[in-house]
Order: C-alpha cells, then sequence, then structure tokens
C-alpha cells in the first residue's frame, strides 16, 4: 500500500515537471475578435422569414399577427437605414435571417416557454454563416403586454446590429467632414 502511495507521488512529480503551469499560458489581456468585413462593409441585405415554432405560432395567431415577428424586424431595420433592405438575396451584400421561437425550458419540476429572436447574419455570395444573435421576448398573457415585449425584442435585436455593425459608411463620412 505505501509503495501504490510513493509511486502515485512520483508520479504527480513527474507528471507537473511535463505539463506547464497554466498561468504562463493566460494571456495578460483579453482579445477581442474582429468582426466580419462583410457585416461592416455591406450597404445592402436581405431579410429572410426563419419562420417560427409552433408555440410561437400559437401566440402570434391569437395576438391576430402570425408573421408579426418579420414585419416587426423589417420595419425596425427600414427605419434604421444602416442597410438598403434588397428585394431579392442575390441583390444584396447579406442575407438577415430572422427566426422567432420559444424553446422549452425544463427546470425539473416546471416547464417553461424561453420565446427569442434569432437573427442569422449570411454571406449572400458565399451562403456562410457570418454571425448569429439571440434576444428574449418576455412571455405575456395579455395582447398589449405581448406586443410590447415583442417590440421590446426587436429593438434589443436591432440594438445588438448597430453595436455589431457600427454606422453606415455614410454616417461615418459625413462625421469626417465636420
Amino acid at each position: 500500500m505505501f509503495r501504490v502511495i510513493k509511486l502515485g507521488i512520483v508520479f504527480v512529480a513527474m507528471l507537473s515537471a511535463f505539463v506547464p503551469a497554466t498561468r504562463a499560458q493566460v494571456p495578460t489581456r483579453t482579445v477581442v475578435a474582429p468582426v466580419p468585413a462583410q457585416i461592416i462593409a455591406a450597404k445592402k441585405v436581405f431579410i429572410s422569414n426563419g419562420g417560427v415554432d409552433t408555440a410561437v405560432l400559437a401566440a402570434t395567431k391569437r395576438a391576430g399577427e402570425p408573421d408579426q415577428g418579420y414585419n416587426q424586424f423589417y420595419a425596425a431595420m427600414k427605419s434604421w437605414g444602416r442597410y438598403e433592405l434588397a428585394t431579392t438575396p442575390t441583390d444584396a451584400d447579406l442575407v438577415f435571417e430572422i427566426r422567432f421561437a420559444a424553446p422549452i425550458s425544463d427546470c425539473q419540476k416546471v416547464t417553461t416557454y424561453e420565446p427569442q429572436f434569432s437573427l442569422t447574419i449570411m454571406d449572400a455570395k458565399t451562403h456562410f454563416t457570418l454571425w448569429t444573435l439571440t434576444e428574449p421576448v418576455q412571455g405575456a398573457f395579455r395582447k398589449a403586454t405581448w406586443n410590447r415585449n415583442v417590440n421590446q425584442g426587436v429593438a434589443d435585436l436591432i440594438d445588438d446590429i448597430r453595436q455589431l455593425a457600427g454606422p453606415s459608411v455614410a454616417t461615418a463620412v459625413g462625421a469626417d467632414k465636420n
């Protein structure tokens, strides 16, 4: 028994000599990964309706607007004006696919739904996914509260895109002239 413990101690000592200290591998400052250049340089986007799942479909039908998330996102993007909205994906630099889902959250005894918007940003030419954003939407029992919560989810998603994409090229150039 003593010999096994002694061998274990020797093994740990040998192993620690060969494994570099993890502290030496931790960078001293955080590296921020770059945003794909296509998102920053894009001028035109096509907004694709990625649909809704059955839980959200039931809620949006009760609210009277099955495409509520898509329509509100489209209107918010149009009023923002950062990107020109293309009518076809082939005319766009990026495709923004908006999806409204309510995945089930199982907390042992209580199962609930967690409505959320998910936005997938794809390069229109290569069809590669460049970025994905997700924003929660609070549930509600009243139609007015549901509509307010959907509006807030869309506003939060637009804010995420603003932070990601930055100002439009025209806005940035105009700011430089002042």
